[in-house]
């Protein structure tokens, strides 16, 4: 047994917790909604991103009704609209308010990412946690999607809800992906200590079936360089995720 928590760990980094983390209650019951995604990320990324525009047309220009979707894509409406993560807007229109917005727009992911780190053995994990500290008389904070703690280590993880589809040629995209590998590797830096693991979890197709090989492999290369596991799309189902998460936390 140990008397380490996440916070003594930070503390003794020089960093620590600021405000509540996300709410552990909340992704468990969003436990059977996330891991659906998962498995039919692409179907629930159409119904996302089509929900989000609709909520943004102040006119309700763009109407997007139950009917407009495929037989596949009812389940998920049937479970988010009790959730209150999409509503009806009274004239049968789907949309979402502030905490339906912040669920679809990638807060979903931390929630699975909390859920998977439980299951692969995490002894503590929290998601969305701001992190104050200070370093040689100088002060900041990040926000961190998830911190798991296996006995007195530490693993970090940053997740990025992306397009799943992957554009070589659309520069903004490329340098989303590599940003996220050296925010990571900042993340290890700044509260990492040796022999703890960061990951990024992105929901992007990175790997080439029919080719078997990387499909950005500068991308991967930096990855390896600086030790950064990355998930990508064909790792976020449910068992091949908490496998990932397992690999972090090995000591």
């Amino acid at each position: 047994m140990t008397s380490s928590t996440i916070e003594s760990l930070l503390k003794s980094r020089n960093a620590w917790v600021k405000g509540q983390h996300g709410d552990e209650k909340a992704a468990m019951v969003h436990a059977e909604l996330l891991k659906s995604i998962a498995a039919q990320y692409s179907v629930f990324e159409n119904l996302r991103d089509k929900v989000l525009k609709a909520t943004e047309e102040a006119n309700r220009d763009l109407m997007v009704t139950a009917q407009d979707f495929a037989p596949a894509k009812k389940p998920f409406i049937e479970i988010m609209q009790p959730l209150g993560i999409i509503t009806d807007d009274g004239f049968g229109n789907l949309i979402c308010g502030p905490k339906g917005r912040r669920f679809l727009s990638g807060g979903w992911l931390e929630e699975l990412a909390w859920l998977a780190a439980i299951a692969a053995g995490a002894d503590e994990a929290v998601y969305s946690q701001v992190l104050g500290w200070e370093v040689k008389g100088y002060t900041g904070e990040n926000e961190i999607d998830l911190i798991m703690r296996k006995a007195e280590h530490l693993a970090f993880v940053s997740c990025k809800a992306l397009r799943s589809q992957l554009d070589m040629s659309d520069r903004k995209q490329r340098n989303r992906l590599m940003d996220a590998v050296h925010e990571a590797d900042n993340l290890a830096d700044h509260f990492g200590r040796e022999n703890e693991r960061v990951g990024v979890l992105v929901t992007t197709d990175l790997f080439d079936e029919l080719k078997m090989s990387a499909r950005y492999n500068a991308l991967m290369g930096k990855a390896a360089v600086l030790d950064v596991r990355i998930i990508p799309l064909e790792e976020l189902g449910w068992e091949k995720l908490v496998a990932a998460m397992a690999e972090l936390l090995e000591q």
